[in-house]
C-alpha cells in the first residue's frame, strides 16, 4: 500500500509522514494539520462559563446577606426625615442613639435581657454539658428514650409550645417574671445542646476516665477536673447557641412579658415600630446596640467555634 510499508526485518511498521499511526510515533493531536488542540479537562475543574457564573452568584449572594445590616447601620445615623432616602449619611448625627439611651427604657430592658441571657447560658451549658457526658459515658435504663425525646422536642415549632407553656406560666404565676424567660429558654437550648456535646464527649478518650479512677476521683470529679478542661470547645459552641437563643428571641419575650419596665432588648424593639408609632430612625438605633454585645461575644467564641462544630463528626 501507498500509506504503509511493512518490514520484515525489524518487526515494525512504518507510517506514511503525518498519520501518527506508527509505532513510538507521538500523538498529534487536532488532526491532519498537526496542530495542538485543547488540553483534557480535569475531573471537578470548572471552564471559564461555569467559574464566572460561580463568582457572580456568591457575589450576589453576599450583596443580599450584607444589605440589611449595612442598611440598618446607615439608617441609624440619618434623621427621622432621611430614614428612607437613599442618601449616605448627608446629615449624620447621633441624636437617634442620645434618644435611645436617655429617653427610653433601652437601659432597663438591657439588664433585664443581661439577667435572663446570663441566667440561660450558666445553667444551660451546665445540664446540657452533664446530659451529653451521661449519654456517651453510660449506660442505664431509658437511656435511648431518653435521646429520642431530647430530639422529638427539636420538632416541635416554636407556634404550637408557645400556648401551653403561657398557660403553665400563668397557672404558676411566672409571668413577667424572669423565671419565666430562662425556663422556657431551657427548654428550646439544651435538647440540642445535650446532643451537641454527646458527640463531643464522643470525641475524647474513655482512658481518660479510666485515669481518673485510677486516682482516685469520683465520676463527677473525672468530669469536672479532667474531661471539662477539654470540653472547651463544645462548651464554648453550646453557650454561644444558648446565648444567642435567649439574646434575640422576641414571640416568647413579648408573650410572657408585658409592660416596659418587664421588656427584654427583643421585646422593647417592637415599642419603636407598632400601630401607632413608626419610628424606624430610633429602632435601627437600638438594634445596633443590641448587635453589639451579641457581636463581642461570636468575637470571644470563635476561635473554638470552628474546631467545636466538627468535632462530634468523627469517634475516636
Amino acid at each position: 500500500m501507498a500509506t504503509e510499508t511493512t518490514r520484515f526485518t525489524t518487526g515494525t511498521t512504518t507510517a506514511a509522514p503525518g498519520t501518527g499511526t506508527g509505532t513510538g510515533d507521538t500523538p498529534q493531536w487536532g488532526g491532519a494539520g498537526g496542530g495542538r488542540g485543547k488540553r483534557p479537562r480535569r475531573r471537578g475543574e470548572r471552564g471559564p462559563l461555569a467559574s464566572f457564573g460561580l463568582h457572580a452568584t456568591l457575589l450576589l449572594a453576599a450583596l443580599v446577606a450584607v444589605f440589611p445590616p449595612a442598611w440598618l447601620l446607615v439608617t441609624s445615623f440619618k434623621p427621622k426625615a432621611d430614614t428612607f432616602t437613599i442618601s449616605l449619611l448627608s446629615n449624620f448625627t447621633l441624636d437617634n442613639y442620645d434618644h435611645v439611651l436617655n429617653n427610653t427604657k433601652f437601659l432597663t430592658w438591657f439588664g433585664n435581657s443581661l439577667l435572663i441571657v446570663v441566667t440561660t447560658t450558666i445553667i444551660g451549658v451546665f445540664i446540657s454539658s452533664t446530659t451529653g457526658y451521661a449519654l456517651s459515658r453510660f449506660r442505664f435504663p431509658g437511656m435511648r428514650p431518653l435521646m429520642w425525646t431530647l430530639l422529638i422536642t427539636q420538632m416541635f415549632p416554636m407556634a404550637v409550645l408557645i400556648v401551653p407553656l403561657y398557660n403553665l406560666m400563668a397557672q404558676y404565676g411566672l409571668l413577667n417574671r424572669p423565671i419565666a424567660l430562662i425556663v422556657t429558654y431551657l427548654t428550646i437550648a439544651v435538647p440540642f445542646c445535650a446532643w451537641m456535646m454527646k458527640g463531643f464527649f464522643d470525641t475524647i478518650p474513655v482512658s481518660i476516665d479510666e485515669s481518673g479512677r485510677v486516682d482516685g476521683l469520683s465520676p463527677f470529679g473525672t468530669f469536672w477536673r479532667l474531661i471539662m478542661p477539654l470540653a472547651r470547645p463544645g462548651l464554648a459552641v453550646t453557650g454561644f447557641y444558648t446565648f444567642v437563643t435567649a439574646w434575640a428571641e422576641v414571640a416568647y419575650a413579648t408573650a410572657f412579658m408585658t409592660g416596659e419596665r418587664h421588656l427584654t432588648l427583643a421585646g422593647g424593639l417592637q415599642t419603636f415600630v407598632n400601630q401607632h408609632t413608626q419610628d424606624w430612625h430610633l429602632m435601627t438605633a437600638a438594634a445596633v446596640l443590641i448587635a453589639v454585645p451579641a457581636t463581642l461575644v461570636f468575637g470571644y467564641a470563635q476561635r473554638h467555634l470552628q474546631s467545636g462544630l466538627t468535632a462530634g463528626a468523627t469517634k475516636s
